[in-house]
């Protein structure tokens, strides 16, 4: 298999080119970075500390196998009686990706997670952005090929986002689609 930033460099790059009339190869979109979150709110919230920590350490330990790299907690900034929430209680987790480690996690994101995933009949377009960023949910984080289901305590559910950047929503959407993005095509419903 071909690695992603050598068919970038080689194909991508002279393909948006000719598509889009760029006269210079650093004009071309390009991704910047890789971040993934979760949320662990809706579990920690109305448990102990010990039991906080239990599941903390879970979701870290997943999301390090999955990016490579360690994620860092986040704080909740302000508290909320109705859903039981203190201010700097630690409620999610975050990693961002760039360079090698951003090329590798996209191979396996591409190749082997998006595949993996129940149900997948392709990603929807418009989930890129006027930026040309890419947002991607799942329900569960188990659609990772490092992740073993056998073993797992907590479920959770994990966004990607793909940044580039595109000065517009069609040359990221064309980016992502020569990356090999299984993007869906547009139906346009015609009215009568």
């Amino acid at each position: 298999m071909e690695k992603l930033q050598q068919k970038y460099n080689k194909e991508i790059i002279p393909a948006m080119m000719t598509k889009f009339g760029y006269k210079n190869p650093m004009a071309v979109p390009k991704i910047t970075k890789v971040t993934l979150n979760t949320s662990f709110g809706k579990q920690v919230v109305s448990k102990t500390s010990g039991e906080r920590e239990k599941i903390q350490k879970f979701v870290l330990q997943d999301m390090a196998l999955i990016a490579g790299q360690g994620p860092r907690l986040v704080k909740s900034r302000k508290s909320i009686a109705g859903f039981s929430l203190r201010e700097g209680l630690e409620i999610a987790a975050m990693v961002t990706l760039r360079k090698g480690r951003m090329w590798d996690f996209l191979e396996r994101f591409i190749y082997l997670s998006l595949p993996r995933s129940r149900d997948f009949q392709g990603l929807n377009p418009k989930s890129i952005d006027q930026g040309g960023n890419m947002n991607i949910g799942f329900r569960e984080h188990i659609s990772f090929p490092e992740i073993f289901v056998e073993k797992e305590k907590t479920i959770f559910g994990l966004e990607v986002t793909i940044s580039t950047n595109a000065k517009s929503r069609e040359e990221g959407e064309a980016l992502f689609r020569l990356l090999g993005l299984p993007l869906k095509e547009d139906k346009k419903v015609e009215k009568k």
